[in-house]
């Protein structure tokens, strides 16, 4: 059929008439495995029923999630450049991913660099927000609105593309609001040339450490201290693409920051009561009494932070895809396996940055999960 209308119907009658067969299909399996171990009519109708309602779900998975994972660890394993048919080579793509591949080595580092400076920053500013907004400000319910809706308007191209405009070196709108308010204060302006000394000098080392040449970082240091008229060029250097990620991540902090506020709401108040009767000051309270209380929050922040701080991808790819003198410097692991995998159509490498990636996941989960006895605090003791 050319009617592009007939297809659409037709795709949309077809997947009805499968999920509705699957679902009695699946329905009917349970209850005669059921009936088999000698369920009674009633309990069959129950199994029934349930994996009747279930089945959608199930079948979904098992369709578009456990055989997609299947099929990538084993493309993992071979050399697949569709529509060629793949080709065994066993560990090659994991031998060459660890020793040989580079941009994956700079990669890795980008996202490191990301997950110990942007991820802790973003916890403090929703911490910070969350605090401010617990005192029962007036106008709480717009502010609380005003920083959450980053997180509805979310990561994608449109509000991507407004960043893009803003970091402008010469035009954005953050510059200029640096260049004006350091002439009117020149307090400011003087902080301003500090952050850019050593928000490149840091950056200026991990690329050294990415690329095993520290160039850059003499470069940096026998520039000495900004001048003047510096501003940070946030798209147009390498020494500043990972910080102006790290800017959008705390920009983007409105999911943990309403995390870190049900926490505060859920503090007892007879214990900071108590506190305050002992003689603790505010900082006391909070350092010693809410801090703790807190934590449980702070590990669930910390480890969902982690896990979509290592798999960022939207800020590299629609603010440094048109930069590629620039671009590597904002790698991310998941932006590497896009290039491998829909770029350079190499599947089956591709599939093996999936595989390690996943298991980078779970390795630094499971000792993230292994270290919150010694530090979260789950009841009152």
């Amino acid at each position: 059929m050319d009617n592009p209308y007939l297809n659409t119907i037709a795709w949309t009658v077809g997947a009805a008439i499968f999920i509705i067969a699957s679902s009695v299909g699946l329905g009917s399996l349970a209850r005669l495995i059921a009936r088999k171990r000698g369920a009674s009519p009633a309990l069959q109708n129950r199994v029934f029923a349930g994996y009747m309602f279930a089945a959608p779900w199930i079948v979904g998975f098992v369709i578009f999630v456990a055989a997609p994972m299947i099929a990538s660890l084993y493309w993992s394993f071979t050399q697949y450049h569709p529509p060629d048919s793949p080709t065994w080579t066993g560990i090659d793509n994991y031998v060459r991913l660890i020793t040989q591949d580079k941009d994956f080595r700079a990669a890795l580092f980008n996202t490191l660099f990301l997950t110990i400076i942007g991820l802790p920053l973003q916890l403090v500013v929703a911490l910070g927000l969350a605090v401010l907004l617990s005192q029962r400000l007036r106008g709480e319910k717009v502010y609380r609105a005003a920083f959450y809706l980053p997180v509805v308007l979310g990561l994608n191209a449109a509000a991507l593309l407004c960043w893009r405009l803003m970091l402008n070196a010469n035009t954005g709108i953050v510059n200029s609001v640096i260049r004006e308010v350091s002439q009117a204060f020149p307090p400011f302006g003087w902080a301003n040339r500090a952050f850019i000394y050593v928000m490149e000098t840091a950056n200026a080392f991990f690329l050294g450490l990415q690329n095993g040449n520290f160039n850059q970082l003499h470069v940096v240091t026998a520039a000495g201290f900004p001048g003047a008229d510096r501003v940070p060029l946030w798209l147009q250097s390498p020494l500043w693409t990972k910080t102006s990620i790290v800017l959008i991540m705390v920009w983007s902090c409105g999911t943990m920051m309403l995390i870190f506020l049900a926490a505060l709401y859920n503090v007892p108040k007879e214990i900071t009561e108590a506190a305050t009767v002992d003689g603790a000051t505010p900082w006391q309270r909070f350092r010693h009494v809410t801090l703790p209380l807190i934590t449980p929050a702070t590990f669930y922040n910390l480890v969902v932070g982690t896990i979509a701080t290592i798999q960022i991808f939207e800020q590299t790819y629609v603010l440094y895809r048109d930069t590629p003198t620039v671009a590597q410097s904002a790698y991310s692991v998941v932006y590497d396996l896009w290039r491998s995998t829909f770029r350079f159509n190499d599947m089956g490498y591709g599939s093996a940055i999936s595989w390690l990636l996943l298991l980078i996941i779970l390795v630094v989960t499971l000792i993230q999960f292994r270290l919150q006895n010694s530090w979260v605090q789950y009841d009152l003791r």
